[in-house]
């Protein structure tokens, strides 16, 4: 298998559907810092990985 961006990963291609779930299910949540930092920590996943890809070429 020949991963030639970060789009390619499989891994970030599941956190990015992580994320959109995400959003979708805390849209109306009323605590808003709960919601903020799951929010924050669902696309840190996507950020890591492509940050550890980015290191490595």
């Amino acid at each position: 298998m020949n991963i030639n961006k970060f789009e390619d990963i499989i891994s970030w291609q599941k956190s990015k559907v992580l994320v959109l779930f995400t959003y979708k299910l805390f849209e109306y949540h009323k605590d808003f810092g709960f919601r903020n930092q799951i929010l924050r920590t669902s696309v840190s996943v996507m950020n890591n990985i492509t940050e550890g890809f980015i290191k490595n070429l």
